[in-house]
């Protein structure tokens, strides 16, 4: 854990305000669930909270059965950070923050198909740097956008069509009934 200087207290409501600077810093915007920890030690964690992060281990099996039936790179994403990857994707990326572009993509429930030379182009996280042909279909879970499914080829010269949007589609599908039960 790092320190960061920054003392609050409690109010008469039991409330704690979190500096903005924090808030800017770990992108958590106005509304955002928040996951309580603590332990023996007396220390209280407050953890952004994912749904999808709570099928991990579920998420990363099918990412690699998407990416095997499909010969295509899977990355499968919350609103804040790559969940899991596969087929080729850096298995660093897990974990790592999404993309601004992912971020507006996910929330406005668009889904994307890029040839990966053209402007639709949308990078998973911030430090994508190869523009590839690629498929974005958000994860949608009770009428709320909470994630992302992306395929992207890994042979530049390789289109993307009807069928890995279907697949997209059809996983995002899937993921979000996952979350409903």
């Amino acid at each position: 854990m790092k320190a960061t200087g920054i003392v609050r207290r409690i109010d008469d409501l039991g409330r704690v305000v979190i500096p903005k600077e924090i808030r800017r810093t770990l992108r958590i915007k106005e509304g955002a669930p928040l996951e309580i920890f603590t332990d023996r030690e007396g220390e209280i964690i407050l953890k952004k909270y994912s749904p999808i992060g709570e099928l991990g281990s579920f998420s990363k099996e099918y990412a690699e059965a998407l990416a095997q039936a499909s010969g295509h790179a899977i990355c499968i994403t919350d609103r804040d950070q790559v969940i899991a990857a596969a087929g080729g994707v850096k298995k660093e990326s897990v974990g790592k923050p999404i993309s601004q572009e992912l971020e507006r993509v996910i929330h406005g429930r668009e889904q994307v198909l890029s040839a990966g030379d053209d402007k639709k182009f949308v990078r998973v996280t911030g430090d994508d740097e190869e523009e590839l042909p690629q498929v974005v279909c958000p994860i949608l879970c009770e009428g709320d956008a909470i994630g992302s499914v992306v395929l992207q080829s890994r042979d530049p010269k390789r289109r993307m069509g009807e069928t890995e949007q279907i697949l997209a589609r059809c996983a995002a599908g899937f993921m979000g009934r996952q979350m409903e039960q």
